[in-house]
């Protein structure tokens, strides 16, 4: 078995490396060499029923069940976690999070030992209404101090940073507890040091808040259509994509990109899409070891709201959106007056696209 610690692959030759992987088996599997790599030849077998001749993919697929989550899930997993109201009316919702140690196969054959959040990466959808009492315990089951550090408007206390009491060893637990503000597309992450390493190893999340409709009565209609469990709200798709890499090699580059953690998950298995409803994506950045990730829509154009935070456009028409690490924001767009069939979207980073962050949607 090769050193594959010792003699680190570039990430240019990353879709090579997984037909060594393959062949080899990171844990000791019988693999041929043909069971990853590139795509050339348009008769031998692949997963996914839309592959084309040329794809510049990997071959296989990788197992989800073991994992405990799916791509295809995550997209429109949102958990509302558990709505109570107290005494005095308040409104109250409550998530338990646990963090664990966790083996992911991140690309067919190859393996990754992640920090979770709840044993998936990214963590769970955490979604909200703005001017709700949140109330998170979380668990530390891992190896290593962690912490969950909330982008939104807090306490010190509740801050999830080393000196603070959020920063929590394992096997004790923390309860942060703060008002859901402002609203709009926001993320969760562990903020312990080295923090690259924490967030690379997978220990983030999306966190929604949505507007409450009754704070912005200039902007009611667009406030419902943005607050969940409206009728106007039902009218649209939405999915969440967490924008990640992987270095599986440990040397301080990515070898896999992807949305919600598995290369080419939607390239192979398209998101479908009803072209009569109007489509929103929050979109997050949480990519270690490069400075921007992108968003581009083939054949078409989106608004876009950044951060999420306002309920008119902050870009208006636009195909493509870069994103530091940790910006994100919204996506708004209709395939309404467009043909049914498979549409594109992937990073416009051509490294990273060829590298797993290539995907479809399929309008029917």
């Amino acid at each position: 078995m090769p050193n594959w610690r010792s003699h680190p692959v570039s990430r240019r030759a990353a879709i090579g490396t997984a037909v060594a992987l393959g062949a080899v088996g990171l844990r000791g599997g019988d693999r041929s060499a043909s069971a990853a790599g590139h795509v050339d030849d348009p008769s031998a077998p692949t997963a996914g029923s839309h592959r084309t001749p040329g794809n510049n993919t990997v071959v296989g697929t990788v197992d989800h069940v073991r994992n405990g989550f799916d791509p295809a899930d995550i997209v429109t997993d949102f958990d509302y976690g558990e709505l109570t109201v107290e005494e005095d009316g308040r409104a109250v919702r409550q998530w338990v999070i646990t963090a664990v140690d966790r083996e992911l196969e991140v690309a067919p054959g190859v393996f990754f030992p992640a920090w979770t959040f709840n044993g998936r990466v990214p963590g769970p959808t955490l979604r909200c209404v703005e001017g709700e009492r949140l109330r998170i315990l979380f668990q530390n089951g891992g190896s290593h101090p962690h912490s969950m550090h909330f982008h939104g408007i807090h306490s010190a206390r509740m801050d999830g940073v080393p000196g603070g009491p959020g920063l929590i060893n394992p096997g004790e637990d923390f309860v942060y507890e703060f008002e859901a503000k402002p609203f709009g597309c926001h993320l969760y992450h562990c903020h312990a040091m080295p923090l690259k390493r924490h967030i690379h190893k997978g220990m983030y999340g999306a966190f929604i808040v949505d507007p409450d409709p009754a704070r912005h009565p200039e902007e009611h209609s667009a406030a419902l259509a943005r607050r969940h469990a409206t009728p106007e709200h039902a009218v649209w798709q939405e999915f969440v994509m967490v924008m990640n890499g992987f270095d599986t090699n440990f040397d301080d580059e990515n070898e896999f990109y992807a949305v919600n953690s598995i290369p080419f998950a939607y390239f192979n298995n398209p998101i479908r899409i009803e072209r009569s409803r109007p489509v929103r994506i929050y979109l997050i950045n949480v990519t270690e070891f490069d400075p921007i990730n992108s968003f581009h829509l083939h054949a078409n154009f989106f608004d876009y709201y950044d951060h999420g935070t306002t309920l008119t456009p902050t870009l208006r028409t636009i195909d493509t959106v870069m994103q530091c690490q940790a910006q994100r924001g919204i996506t708004e767009f209709s395939f309404a007056d467009h043909e049914p069939g498979l549409y594109m979207f992937h990073a416009h980073q051509s490294e990273f696209a060829e590298l797993g962050w290539m995907s479809h949607l399929e309008v029917v």
